[in-house]
Parts: C-alpha cells; sequence; structure tokens
C-alpha cells in the first residue's frame, strides 16, 4: 500500500509581540517543512491567548478547540518559544497544557510524533536551559523530540524583512522541519503497514 497523504505538520509558538523572533523563525521552519511537501498550520500570536488551562473545566473557546483539533491531525509539530527567565514561556507552556485533552486518545497527547524545539533568547545560559526544558516536556508528553534543536540568540538580530539573516540561522531551522517531516513521514508508513494486514484480513 503507498502512502499518498502528505504529513501534517502543526507549528506553535510566538509571543504576543507580532514579529517576534520565536514567530518568524517558526514561520520559516514550517515554509521549509511545506515546500519538502508537508501540510502545515501555524498557530501563533493572539491565536495562542487562551485561557488559564483549567484540568476541572470543560469549557473551550474557538481558539482552544482549534488548537487541540489541529494537535489531534498533526503527524508532526514544532514548537517555538521565547526563553524567559531561563525557561519556555507561560502562554507557551500554557498551549501545551491544553494537551490534556488529548489525553484519552488513541494517539494520546504527542504520541507517535516529532517534535521539533526551537528556542531563541539573549544569553546562551537562557538558550540551554530553556531547550533542556522544552525537550523535558516533549518527553513528558510521550513525543518524540528531534535529535536537532534550533537554538537562536535573538539579539543578534538573527532575521531580516521576516528571513533569516544569517547562513546559520537558515541552516538550523531547515534542519528541524526535515526531520520532523522525515520522521512524520516514516511513522505514516509504518501505520500503514500495521494496518494493512488487518484490512486484509477483514475480507
Amino acid at each position: 500500500m503507498v502512502q499518498t497523504r502528505k504529513p501534517f505538520i502543526v507549528g506553535i509558538g510566538g509571543t504576543q509581540r507580532p514579529g517576534s523572533s520565536s514567530e518568524l523563525a517558526l514561520r520559516y521552519c514550517l515554509s521549509v517543512a511545506e515546500s519538502a511537501g508537508a501540510e502545515i498550520d501555524i498557530i501563533c500570536g493572539a491565536a495562542l491567548e487562551l485561557p488559564l488551562f483549567d484540568p476541572g473545566v470543560s469549557h473551550r473557546t474557538p481558539a482552544a478547540r482549534r488548537l487541540v483539533q489541529a494537535l489531534r491531525r498533526a503527524d508532526g509539530i514544532v514548537i517555538a518559544t521565547p526563553s524567559y527567565h531561563g525557561g519556555m514561556s507561560g502562554m507557551i507552556k500554557n498551549a501545551i497544557d491544553y494537551t490534556e485533552d488529548m489525553r484519552e486518545d488513541e494517539r494520546s497527547y504527542f504520541d507517535g510524533r516529532a517534535v521539533g524545539c526551537i528556542v531563541c533568547a539573549s544569553g546562551d545560559q537562557a538558550l540551554g536551559t530553556a531547550l533542556a526544558g522544552l525537550r523535558s516536556i516533549v518527553h513528558a508528553l510521550r513525543g518524540w523530540p528531534t535529535p536537532y534543536a534550533a537554538t537562536i540568540k535573538s539579539n543578534d538580530k538573527p532575521f531580516v524583512d521576516s528571513q533569516p539573516a544569517k547562513r546559520e540561522v537558515a541552516q538550523a531551522l531547515e534542519i528541524v522541519a526535515s526531520q520532523v517531516v522525515s520522521f512524520a513521514e516514516m511513522a505514516m508508513a509504518a501505520r500503514v503497514e500495521e494496518v494493512a494486514p488487518r484490512l486484509v484480513a477483514a475480507h
């Protein structure tokens, strides 16, 4: 059986400030994924201004529903966060907390999905600690952090006219995109191979 569906990659990131380094990094990374043949959806900025997650509240705003529905469809995920005081931003963490709605799904949380990690910060220490924290969260959600992650020094003016200003910035984001798409394609093919014998047996 040949896999024909495009991998669906969801990007989450940015800040409340339009055009932030983390948002531009996410958009560039997802554009590379799209060029590699993926279908993409980017959820950033105002779309991530969600109510503080409360597991005891079942009501979901339209933005929260859109986020969870996109993640349920996702074959791969890219998360881009600024580093605030050595950790990921509260806005990004709050968005990730909504994956609790996926707890009882057949593919719960980030299970079976590659997750590319991007961190933007002014200092090396902040980049390292925020990245370690983000990877730990992805592991806790049963996702696969890609082997390569992009860490971008935001005080070096890494973007000009919304594009990477330096080749090393572009290359880092391209590697993240490539690994997420490649893993998504492999995971999709594996699921097809797993389902195929059951379909034959049913007939």
